[in-house]
């Protein structure tokens, strides 16, 4: 089983506008892959299952796992194996400086992968590390031939074509317990940059509930009413479906707003207001459809 432990060395900070992965002139096809998307915490044995059997299932499942995101990549790389290898999964590790992900080579380790997983951590050395090059583009085309493609954390926050950071303006608050309160729902307060382009419906935000992100998500979204914000708490899953539709999995719930059809205090106005921004709260089981609009509960 081959396993690629190169060293991941980001010497050079890459500008994030690098990051698109598609024109808009030439848009992408639609994918027969489905996304998992995990709000990050303790990941439920079922979520893992579930994105083994979408990636082909035990002992056919073949598992890239990208942990670029990580503070020390290799270990939490090697865990990652271990743990999709305990389910059934064949899993191999793929740990790339800039310079390889941007190599054919680097892109042909995910030649045979049915399964592809970003592990959590900071979200940008992840798109740092692999944004706009061959191996993005290599994830992109086995999604579009059928691959899952899941992540965790900061591995669900690039998933979405606008990525939030975890940047703020002012620098971010540290008197909540995580160090990273967001007191305010303000224009030009959170800082959202491209991403990896998966869910073009929505922005992802991450561990929501456990930490109280609703200032953030709120604010990133008013400021861009043409995307829904995808609120996914700790040990809880988005599955977005190859027709677009999503189904939340896990132990906790997915809150979703919308503000599609919303009424939005002009750029020009300092203070960010809006009324008739859509709420729903989606607990494990229910769907959400982004073409309609419309979520139903679970029975």
């Amino acid at each position: 089983m081959p396993t690629s432990f190169l060293r991941l060395t980001l010497s050079v900070f890459i500008p994030f506008v690098a990051f698109a992965t598609f024109t808009a002139s030439a848009a992408p096809p639609a994918p027969k892959g489905t996304l998992v998307i995990v709000g990050g915490g303790e990941r439920s044995l079922d979520v893992m299952q579930r994105f083994i059997q979408l990636a082909g299932g035990q002992k056919k499942a073949r598992i890239a796992v990208l942990p670029m995101a990580s503070e020390d990549a290799a270990e939490a790389g090697r865990e990652m194996v271990a743990e999709l290898d305990s389910m059934g999964a064949r899993a191999y590790m793929v740990l790339l400086t800039r310079a390889e992900a941007e190599t054919d080579a680097g892109a042909g380790l995910l030649d045979s992968a049915t399964g592809i997983w970003f592990s959590g951590g900071d979200q940008d050395k992840l798109a740092a590390a692999i944004g706009g090059t061959a191996v993005l583009r290599a994830v992109h085309a086995r999604y579009v031939a059928g691959a899952a493609v899941g992540g965790t954390s900061a591995g669900a926050a690039v998933m979405s074509d606008s990525m939030i950071t975890g940047n703020q303006t002012p620098p971010g608050d540290t008197t909540g317990y995580y160090g990273d309160e967001f007191p305010a729902i303000a224009r030009n307060r959170i800082q959202v940059v491209p991403g990896f382009g998966f869910l073009t419906t929505g922005i992802v935000d991450q561990h929501f509930i456990k930490r109280e992100r609703h200032n953030r998500l709120l604010s990133a979204v008013l400021e861009r009413p043409y995307l829904i914000g995808v609120g996914i708490d700790e040990g809880t899953a988005l599955e977005v479906d190859p027709d677009g539709r999503w189904r939340v999995l896990g132990k906790s719930a997915v809150i979703v707003y919308d503000a599609r059809k919303a009424h939005v205090t002009p750029k020009e106005r300092a203070v960010l207001g809006a009324t008739e921004i859509r709420l729903h709260v989606l607990p494990s089981g229910s769907t959400f459809d982004p073409k309609t609009g419309r979520g139903v509960l679970s029975p």
